[in-house]
């Protein structure tokens, strides 16, 4: 008897006999014992083989080939690994990343930023900085997934769009492959997060910039170090590794244009690590509602060209940027918001000056309650033993850190491009109050008093700049690179150094004290302005009369300037004033105009109309705005308006130069007459000095701008108020008469040798060991003024005053010839006096000879605007080639040697001059 078992066991062995033999390359299928037909049945059933060859089972499909290519089963890949659920969920195990992309999240817009939460600490790089942002979405094309930013300059908004998005590329910032095939209930699939582990900051760039060094992005030594995500925000914070393969030898001749050493802040110049948070961000489901910009106000804007309509004569478009600000009671006249903005004071902020910090917040609450807001700004203090970075996109912040060569706050904001709604704003404010202000600027940033030889001072301006680029691809939009806290450092070290002088505050004092803790209250009030979407003001200081500033009650009431927006100076009263206010602690009539126009909530029927009564107000006292432009110092904008400064005070900018020139003289007086003592800082008098000398040379620049300047005027066309009109001609001549006897003179800048001898170093630092060079500081002072005076500008300026003042009315005009001559007159004022010339005023002499020689040789001078401004100029260095023939073999050795050398390069100037023409 056989067993039913054995049968079924026969057959399926026959079956597989039968298998292998038509597997078997060569061998025909007959060669197989064929099996029993009952039991081969059940078999095939059973496992699914075929029954003869070029036979299927009914029941089974035939399975496809496996793609080699094809992602790994979410599953497999997901094993093990911790999920953070949120926006785009990220997966971690050990070391490795990846983010879970939704299919629907797919060509979705969100708002992609980079914050720089560490970096080495010089030239530009620092920790606490915010970075680019830019809108984008992830796009899968077959098994690569691509990070693309798209662009939002160009938009079609009245239609076209298809037109726009084909004529406007967007840019890929990130690629990889897919990482693993759709969960099959989230319709998700996985991407590795390395793919951010690249130079997408373009830090590569900038690094270049600084060192001339090629770095690049080491990919392998690059990792995440935490990562967060929630319902609106996933981030992944990231440490990235910088590496040149060496550092180049210096070359054996010294090259024409200086080379910037390799960093000097790492240990290894080869090798460094930044620190960066990548924020996916959900934009609003419903976008904030738009408010157009008015020029008559300063607000930062999200501006592009709307190329949907071809009616409107100018297709740009500029949205103000403002945060989401919603009463919570629209109908009650205060009403607390439905959400607040909120700033957290990071944890690094040392505790004695968070008080200050949180006053400088919270100020702006009074501007906010004027318009119906209680509670608007909030300030929450980061706990010291937090574990999360205020760095995130979800959290606007007040960041404190440090550099070796770094002073400065900035306020950007990451806003929805959609509609300039601000959605993120990180202050980040460097410790230069922490170290009193004056330690920096003399230590760390010497502007001419020290000759060291190493070409790198300027290296603290190129550091801002770099750190302006550290903002990204749209930098522009957002910020206004903001150098007021190391300018009001360099502010309050000049009051602290007049004040201590003449005995009224002692060093490290209460008093002191208090002076940085109003400051740092000052600069927050500033920075927190900017992350509110306000602009520069700086025609806001000249909205106060001097008598104002002289009066306690109303500074104490009102501050010193019409706006936190400009960059405000100390008010310091003259020896033997009453003393008043010294720097500004409160809002000014503009910032309570300018929060009204971006926050107020009007309906939308009435908006139009209540914005333009708004921006109507301009002409209120304290409502004046200008911006950087406006103020020149970029590029070729030269800032044609005296009374648009940054750092003056008062209606009557000129009389604020003059009474900064006597503050130093006395300072400088009080300085010589004190004897140095044992256990003070050796640095104090080289200090003490640089203060001083800071002071005029900013005074130089802008007592210049008056002579060939045009007031301007912000307004509408129509307006009553001119736009532009020359200043008048007798403050012109003022501005002359002080450079002349003030500035340009030598005996602005004496000092007693026993003064000078008793200048020490610091032994133990091998900081400020350089010889200590007066000429030196005085030239930078004077060329400030020089170079303002006789640049193309002024010149053109100059010639087409009389265009803007009725016929009538030009009697009496300044004219080129007269500001040339008396320039001339006054730096060569001892060849009409038979004078013997100062070692100072031949430096002086020297470098106007320069300024000559480069307007009369210099290709192209004798054409085009500048040509009428040439031929005054050549006249006059033929009257100075007669008058130093005059004066040739009198005077001392010197100069006699320096006449004789001045004619002869004149006649050489005028000579070559006359070939070439």
């Amino acid at each position: 008897m056989i067993h039913r078992d054995t049968i079924q066991l026969t057959a399926i062995a026959a079956a597989a006999l039968l298998l292998t033999a038509c597997a078997t390359p060569g061998t025909p299928p007959t060669a197989a014992a064929p099996a029993a037909p009952a039991a081969q049945a059940p078999a095939n059933a059973a496992s699914g083989a075929p029954g003869a060859p070029g036979a299927t089972s009914p029941m089974t499909a035939a399975r496809p080939p496996v793609d080699p290519t094809a992602p790994k089963p979410f599953a497999e890949v997901s094993r093990d690994t911790k999920r953070q659920d949120g926006l785009f969920p990220i997966l971690r195990k050990d070391e490795k990343v990846w983010i879970e992309i939704p299919r629907a999240m797919l060509n979705k817009p969100f708002l992609f930023t980079i914050n720089i939460t560490s970096s080495i600490g010089e030239r530009g790089f620092y920790a606490s900085q915010m970075g680019p942002d830019v809108m984008a979405e992830w796009r899968r094309v077959g098994n690569t997934v691509q990070l693309i930013a798209l662009n939002t300059k160009f938009r079609g908004e009245g239609g076209g769009k298809r037109a726009v998005e084909e004529a406007f590329s967007p840019s890929l910032l990130a690629a990889g492959p897919v990482a693993s095939a759709d969960h099959p209930e989230r319709k998700s699939f996985l991407v590795d997060a390395g793919l951010l582990l690249t130079d997408i900051p373009g830090m590569s760039t900038r690094l270049e910039m600084a060192y001339r060094l090629p770095y690049a992005v080491d990919r392998g030594n690059s990792y995440f170090e935490n990562t967060r995500a929630d319902a609106q925000l996933s981030t992944l914070g990231a440490k990235v590794h910088y590496f040149t393969p060496r550092i180049p030898a210096p070359p054996l001749v010294p090259p024409p244009v200086p080379v910037p050493t390799p960093p000097q802040a790492t240990p290894d110049a080869r090798s460094m690590f930044m620190g960066f948070v990548y924020n996916f961000r959900a934009l609003p489901e419903q976008p904030a509602a738009t408010r157009r910009a008015d020029g008559r106000l300063g607000h930062f804007t999200e501006s592009y060209t709307d190329l949907g309509d071809d009616l409107k004569p100018n297709p740009r478009v500029h949205n103000v940027n403002r945060w989401r600000l919603e009463k919570k009671d629209p109908s009650a006249a205060l009403s607390e918001p439905v959400q607040p903005i909120v700033y957290w004071m990071d944890k690094n902020i040392p505790p004695k000056y968070r008080p200050a910090v949180e006053a400088g917040i919270l100020e702006w609450n009074k501007a906010f309650e004027k318009i119906g807001f209680k509670n608007a700004v909030v300030a929450k203090q980061q706990p010291d033993d937090a574990d999360w970075d205020n760095m995130d996109a979800s959290h606007a912040s007040i960041r404190w850190f440090v550099g070796s060569d770094v002073g400065f706050a900035i306020g950007p904001s990451h806003v929805d491009p959609r509609t300039g709604e601000i959605l993120d704003a990180d202050i980040g404010m460097s410790d230069v109050f922490s170290r009193g202000g004056r330690a920096f600027i003399a230590e760390d940033a010497p502007r001419g008093l020290h000759d060291h030889g190493t070409g790198e001072v300027a290296s603290i301006g190129e550091a801002h700049a770099l750190a302006a680029l550290n903002q990204g691809w749209r930098d522009s939009r957002n910020a206004t690179y903001c150098t007021y806290a190391q300018d009001a450092a360099a502010e309050m070290s000049f009051a602290l150094d007049v004040l201590e002088s003449r005995g009224e505050i002692a060093p490290d004092s209460p008093e002191a004290d208090a002076f940085i803790q109003a400051r740092i209250k000052d600069v927050i009030m500033h920075e927190v302005g900017h992350t509110l979407g306000l602009k520069h003001n700086f025609k806001a200081s000249t909205q106060v009369t001097q008598a104002q500033l002289k009066d306690k009650a109303w500074t104490d009431a009102n501050g010193l300037s019409a706006s936190v927006m400009d960059y405000n100076a100390y008010n310091i009263p003259l020896q033997g004033e009453a003393p008043t206010t010294y720097n500004n602690t409160t809002l000014g009539a503009y910032d309570y105009w300018a929060i009204e126009y971006a926050y107020k909530q009007v309906p939308k029927e009435t908006e139009a109309a209540e914005l333009l009564r708004i921006a109507s107000q301009n002409t209120l006292p304290g409502h004046a705005y200008a911006d950087d432009y406006d103020a020149g110092g970029f590029g070729p904008i030269d800032g044609m308006d005296p009374l648009i400064n940054r750092f003056d005070l008062g209606d009557d900018p000129l009389a604020y130069y003059k009474k900064r020139l006597k503050l130093t003289q006395e300072l400088w007086a009080r300085v010589q007459s004190r004897k140095p003592e044992a256990g003070d800082d050796p640095l104090r008098q080289r200090r003490q000095l640089q203060s001083g000398f800071s002071q005029l040379g900013r005074a130089s620049e802008l007592v210049g701008k008056y002579v060939g300047g045009m007031i301007t005027n912000r307004d509408v066309p129509g307006a009553a108020t001119p736009a532009q009109r020359p200043v008048d001609p007798a403050k012109q001549r003022e501005a002359l008469r002080f450079l002349a006897t003030g500035l340009f003179s030598a005996d602005s800048f004496r000092f007693k040798p026993e003064f000078l001898t008793s200048i020490t170093a610091d032994y133990v630092d091998m900081n400020n060991r350089g010889f200590v060079s007066i000429p030196a500081a005085v030239s930078r002072v004077q060329l400030a003024a020089l170079d303002r005076l006789l640049q193309a500008q002024t010149a053109i300026r100059l010639i087409e005053l009389p265009n803007y003042v009725p016929a009538s009315q030009r009697k009496g005009l300044i004219s080129i010839h007269e500001v040339y001559s008396t320039v001339q007159s006054s730096i060569w004022s001892e060849l009409k006096t038979g004078a013997e010339i100062d070692p100072l005023r031949r430096n002086l002499q020297r470098e106007y000879l320069r300024r000559l020689q480069a307007n009369l040789t210099r290709g192209g001078a004798a054409s085009g605007q500048f040509a009428e401004a040439y031929a005054v100029l050549r006249l006059n260095a033929v009257q100075l080639q007669s008058e130093l023939r005059a004066a040739q073999g009198k005077g001392s050795i010197e100069t006699r040697a320096h006449l004789a050398e001045s004619l002869d390069l004149i006649s050489t100037v005028l000579k070559a001059s006359m070939t070439r023409t």
